[in-house]
C-alpha cells in the first residue's frame, strides 16, 4: 500500500471513529433491486435483462451520491454493491469519487446471500473467492466491508453460529487491512426479539473480548427493544462504531428508536431513499435527500 493510501486509510479511520454523522446503506443486490426500483418509480419494464437493470440502480446511487446534500459533513460512509464498486461516477470509479469528491468513507457489501433457515437463523452462503475480492477492494481504496446474516428466533444455537461465523469471515476481512461490519440482523416483526438480542449481545461479547488487542470492528444491529441495550457494544475497546440498521421501520419510526440508543449511528437503506423518484426534478430530489439526511443525522446524534 503507497504512502498516500496509508494516509487516506488513517482519515478514513478518524472519520468513522469520531465523526458524527451516518452511514448510507447503498447496497441492494441482485434479490433487492427490483424492489428498490421499484420504491424509485421505476418498475420492472423499465429494464428486460440485468445488466441493464442494474444499470439503473447505479443511476440511482449516482445521482444520490452527486446531490448536494451527499457529502462527508453527514454522510460519513457508504456502503457499495461490488458492480457499484466496479462503476465510476463522472468518469471516476466509485470508491475514489466517495472519498475525494464527497468525504465520504467507501465500504464494500461482500456477502452472497444467505442460506436456507435453520435454528431459527439464516447463516451466510459461502463467500467464494472473498480473498481475490478484498484484494481488489483495498486497491480501490474501499475501507471496509459489511456482511449480513439474519436471525429469526432466540435459539441459542442459530445465534452462536451466526456470530461466529460473522467472526470468522471478519478475522479474514482484518487480514486484508479492511474493517469489517459486522451484520447479524434480528428480524423487527419476531415476537422474541427482546430475547434474541439479550443471546446476540452476549455472543457478541465473547467473540470481541477475544480479538487480539490490536485490531478492532465495526456492528450493524437492528435497533433494540430497550434503550440502550447494546451500550456494552458501544464501549467495547474493540468496536469502532455501533450502526443501526432500519430493518424495516419506517423513516421516522427508525430515526426515533435510534435517538434513544446513545453513540449508535444510522446505517439506512430504505429509509434513506425513502421520498425519492426517478421523476422528480434535480431540485426536488435534492430536497427531499438533503431533508433525510438531515432528519438521520440528527437522530444519530441525539443517541
Amino acid at each position: 500500500m503507497d504512502t498516500a493510501m496509508t494516509v487516506g486509510t488513517e482519515e478514513m479511520a478518524r472519520q468513522m471513529s469520531q465523526k458524527a454523522g451516518f452511514i448510507a446503506a447503498l447496497d441492494q443486490s441482485g434479490g433487492s433491486t427490483p424492489k428498490a426500483l421499484r420504491q424509485y418509480g421505476v418498475d420492472e419494464s423499465a429494464w428486460s435483462t440485468e445488466e441493464e437493470m442494474y444499470g439503473l440502480i447505479h443511476d440511482m446511487r449516482a445521482r444520490i451520491i452527486k446531490s448536494p446534500a451527499f457529502t462527508g459533513e453527514k454522510v460519513i460512509g457508504a456502503i457499495l454493491f461490488e458492480r457499484t464498486m466496479d462503476g465510476a461516477i463522472d468518469g471516476i470509479p466509485t470508491a475514489e469519487y466517495l472519498w475525494t469528491k464527497r468525504s465520504v468513507v467507501p465500504f464494500l457489501k461482500v456477502d452472497k446471500g444467505l442460506e436456507a433457515a435453520r435454528d431459527g437463523v439464516q447463516l451466510m452462503k459461502p463467500i467464494t473467492g472473498l480473498d481475490a475480492l478484498l484484494t481488489r477492494a483495498a486497491a480501490k481504496g474501499i475501507f471496509g466491508t459489511k456482511m449480513r446474516s439474519v436471525i429469526d428466533a432466540a435459539n441459542p444455537a442459530g445465534i452462536a453460529a451466526v456470530v461466529a461465523q460473522q467472526f470468522e469471515i471478519g478475522k479474514q476481512i482484518l487480514s486484508h487491512g479492511l474493517m469489517p461490519i459486522i451484520e447479524p440482523e434480528v428480524t423487527i416483526s419476531i415476537s422474541d426479539k427482546a430475547e434474541a438480542e439479550a443471546i446476540l449481545r452476549a455472543e457478541i461479547l465473547k467473540h470481541l473480548d477475544a480479538l487480539p488487542a490490536n485490531l478492532q470492528v465495526m456492528l450493524k444491529l437492528t435497533l433494540p427493544e430497550t434503550a440502550n441495550f447494546y451500550k456494552a457494544l458501544v464501549d467495547h475497546p474493540r468496536v469502532m462504531r455501533v450502526v443501526a440498521l432500519s430493518g424495516g421501520y419506517s423513516r421516522d419510526e427508525a430515526n426515533r428508536k435510534l435517538g434513544e440508543n446513545s453513540g449508535i449511528i444510522a446505517s439506512f437503506s430504505r429509509a434513506l431513499t425513502e421520498g425519492l423518484s426517478a421523476q422528480q426534478a434535480d431540485a426536488d430530489f435534492d430536497a427531499v435527500l438533503g431533508d433525510t439526511i438531515h432528519c438521520i443525522c440528527e437522530a444519530s446524534k441525539a443517541g
